[in-house]
């Protein structure tokens, strides 16, 4: 069981580390509740661009560490990331990134980005 965002961009938000409202981050218009529905078109590159970066520099390395990680690891626990010198909050800014990344290729392929998400 999960909660899951579909529309141009799909995926499943992490379980225990990542908010239904991630999106929100990255400066989309929240559009109803229940479901949250996300737009973002190309108005909103500047902001989705300027919070991948931050977010980029603050994990730094260890987003080589966590990729690395994760092509060898299907899943983790919280013993696994601490072996590998990795945070929950590493985790959280990661599962981010990887979704603003999905928002800002989805407006720069598509013109726009719209997307629910389950609360």
């Amino acid at each position: 069981m999960g909660r899951y965002y579909h529309g141009d961009i799909e995926g499943k938000f992490w379980f225990a580390v990542q908010s239904s409202m991630a999106a929100e981050r990255f400066g989309g218009e929240i559009i109803e509740p229940n479901y949250v529905d996300f737009y973002f078109d190309g108005e909103h590159l500047d902001n989705i661009n300027a919070e991948i970066d931050r977010i980029e520099k603050g994990l730094g390395g260890q987003i080589e560490v966590i990729n690395n990680f994760f092509i060898a690891n299907g899943s983790y626990n919280g013993t696994m990331l601490d072996e590998a010198k990795i945070t929950h909050k590493d985790i959280e800014e990661y599962a981010d990134l990887e979704l603003g990344k999905k928002i800002r290729d989805c407006v720069v392929n598509q013109g726009e980005c719209n997307f629910s998400a389950e609360l």
